[in-house]
């Protein structure tokens, strides 16, 4: 079995995150770089799978040339090879076009039966990326996944909702997209660090993904940032020492806001 699976360098979570002033894009050499934290789980499913089925792994990302440090941890993890897309090209991608160019990454990678993702980055938190690349491969889509199961050609999968749980079932290839609810990835072992040196990593661009088209005119991203301000510091509370008459004046404080 053949499983590719979307994973994203992020900027860590516990780091402050700014700007740039160019084009109001994520300040990304600012920051420590991390493999997104829920794509690390999706890492781990796809190779709890082969483990029991003995699958290939493939892990694929889009990004600058410090993206590949999350496949070399990919790879540490135990996957078997990577796809760095790297073009300066698709700098300040919107979703549309990084799914674009996500699916045409997985078609370089011969007979796919699963494809793994996260189901949101932590730094852009749109959650449409895997359903859109799904889209444009033809495959159908189990989204927001908490188990999944791999049987006689078909994937089973529990999906939890507001409402309570649903089992979703597809036959492969599918692409499924998973919470950080799914499992608990392991850490790479030494062992794995130092084999991950010896595995591939194939870089490709723009003119390998779509040699037909024109790079000058693809299109990166449909709408722009043209201003962008710092968050205003929190201003301190208000303190009421409840004599009797602390809900009335709680109230007046939320309708002079206009919050009532």
């Amino acid at each position: 079995m053949n499983i590719v699976v979307l994973v994203k360098q992020v900027p860590d979570t516990s780091t402050e995150r700014t700007l740039t002033e160019e084009d109001f894009t994520l300040d990304r050499e600012a920051l420590d770089p991390v493999l997104d934290e829920i794509n690390e789980r999706a890492v781990e499913e796809a190779l709890r799978l082969k483990e029991s089925t003995d699958a290939h792994v493939t892990v694929v990302t889009m990004g600058p040339d410090p993206a590949a440090d999350a496949l070399r941890k990919a790879l540490a993890m135990g996957a078997d090879a990577g796809i760095h897309v790297c073009d300066e090209a698709l700098h300040g991608s919107d979703v549309p076009t990084t799914a674009r160019v996500l699916a045409a990454a997985v078609r370089t990678v011969e007979d796919v039966d699963l494809v793994l993702a996260g189901n949101a980055a932590t730094d852009g938190r749109a959650g449409a990326v895997p359903a859109a690349v799904a889209d444009l491969l033809g495959l159908p889509q189990l989204t927001q996944i908490r188990q999944l199961e791999i049987s006689d050609g078909q994937v089973r999968a529990e999906r939890v909702t507001e409402d309570g749980e649903a089992t979703l079932q597809a036959p492969m290839p599918s692409l499924v997209s998973v919470t950080e609810k799914i499992n608990e990835p392991r850490y790479p072992s030494f062992k794995g660090i130092m084999a991950a040196k010896k595995k591939p990593i194939r870089t490709l661009d723009l003119d390998d993904l779509f040699p037909d088209a024109d790079s000058q005119s693809f299109v990166t991203a449909r709408s722009q940032v043209v201003q962008a301000v710092p968050r205003p510091p929190r201003a301190a509370g208000t303190r009421l020492d409840d004599d009797g008459s602390a809900g009335t004046r709680i109230a007046e404080n939320l309708m002079a806001q206009k919050l009532l």
